[in-house]
């Protein structure tokens, strides 16, 4: 199984929900999943498997799962398949589910046991064919590149005043801030916070040039603890943060100093930890879902490793993943971001130039993230890769962030 989470945002840039895209199998190795195959075991939601065995908070905190519903897996026993809170789960269906008297009697009995509905892919043209499936909705996704937002909202409004509009396939900054200014839509589904950045803002905070320097300071290759010991010094938070952790580790310890602190970590487990920790710390004016991206990117890449057989350098792409939305996250050009952190030139070659040793796996990582399963398929055929390994690699890449931040 393939399964991965796709963000949905509001008008502040927050994370109000998430939607879960999964595949079954790789259908390049069994094509018969597309012909035949195509039902076998459908009345099985995919999408469950990963809350199931997850939990929805692991999955996406307090916020709303869409989960893709078939037409047979919406006639099929759903609370056994997933226990998640109903009013937290959204059934997503398409334009095949057929606009008859058994699937809207269906959905009706779905709605009145406190299940979200959404309907996405539906053409304008059959609107109001759907009509009796569209009053049942509580949200339709719209591709905004193919609908008129200013007529869209005023139909909604008068004969669908309950139905939230998301807009999907939102590519840009500018896309999605000329969606908002107009208005219409209630969230927003898309590239455009990941977009890299072509042009640097105002100056960067102290507090933030800190962090970029304690940052430089631990990726040098052989960096001196006391020189990191001493830029921790100067932030309360992070100060207090290391000596939680190390007190935790260390029973009975009584650790009362940065440089003592550091250490009782040693190089390899201080650089770890410096990385995160200032990672999350520059994170924090910005939206939250980078933050999880950048470090849910860390932990999958460091999985991904034995399976790229490049185990040996597991912490490398580990910071290759945390950094990779660094520019992002500073606002400023990759290029710009990288010179104010220390790295290696093999991180440089996959971040900045799409080459090097490391770019087969980042690129199958964004494939992977992007649910984009037909180039991951490919991917794995050329590689030989099994999809159980990859799965694995990304469910522990969820649970670690969702630990990371338990242990605050």
């Amino acid at each position: 199984m393939l399964a991965t989470l796709i963000p949905l945002f509001d008008h502040s840039m927050s994370v109000c929900a998430y939607s879960v895209f999964a595949q079954k199998e790789n259908f390049l190795l069994n094509p018969r999943y597309l012909g035949v195959g195509r039902y076998d075991g459908a009345a099985n939601v995919v999408g469950f498997e990963l809350i199931e065995s997850m939990g929805l908070e692991t999955v996406a905190g307090d916020q709303m799962v869409f989960i893709e519903m078939n037409n047979i897996a919406l006639f099929s026993d759903i609370a056994e398949q997933c226990n998640a809170p109903h009013d937290k789960t959204v059934l997503l269906v398409d334009q095949e589910l057929p606009a008859e008297g058994k699937y809207i009697n269906r959905l009706k009995e779905l709605k009145a046991d406190k299940y979200k509905l959404a309907i996405t892919k539906l053409p304008v043209s059959r609107f109001e064919e759907y009509r009796e499936v569209l009053s049942l909705m509580d949200f339709i996704m719209l591709n905004h590149k193919k609908i008129d937002i200013s007529k869209a909202k005023v139909y909604f409004s008068k004969v669908y005043p309950g139905v939230k509009l998301i807009a999907i396939n939102v590519d840009s900054q500018e896309e999605y801030d000329r969606l908002k200014e107009g208005g219409g839509y209630d969230l927003y589904e898309g590239e455009f916070f990941r977009m890299p950045v072509k042009k640097g803002t105002e100056e960067l905070a102290p507090l933030k040039v800190n962090y970029l320097e304690l940052l430089k300071v631990v990726n040098d290759i052989d960096f001196d603890l006391t020189d990191a010991a001493s830029v921790i010094e100067r932030d309360p938070a992070l100060t207090l943060s290391m000596l939680k952790m190390v007190n935790r580790m260390t029973v009975n310890s009584g650790i009362n100093s940065v440089k003592h602190a550091a250490a009782m970590l040693g190089q390899r487990e201080l650089k770890r930890w410096i990385n995160t920790a200032a990672t999350k710390e520059l994170c924090v004016d910005r939206p939250s879902e980078l933050m999880r991206i950048s470090m849910i990117r860390a932990r999958f890449a460091e999985n991904l490793a034995p399976v790229f057989k490049m185990a040996s350098q597991s912490s490398e792409l580990f910071l290759m993943g945390l950094f990779s939305v660094l520019d992002i996250i500073i606002e400023k050009p990759m290029e710009e971001a990288l010179e104010m952190v220390r790295v290696s030139r093999e991180i440089r070659q996959a971040l900045l130039e799409k080459t090097g040793p490391f770019w087969p796996l980042y690129d199958f990582m964004i494939q992977y993230e992007h649910a984009s399963w037909q180039e991951v398929s490919r991917q794995m055929v050329v590689g030989d890769i099994e999809m159980d390994p990859v799965y694995q690699a990304y469910v522990d890449s969820l649970r670690w962030f969702r630990d990371l931040f338990s242990q605050d």
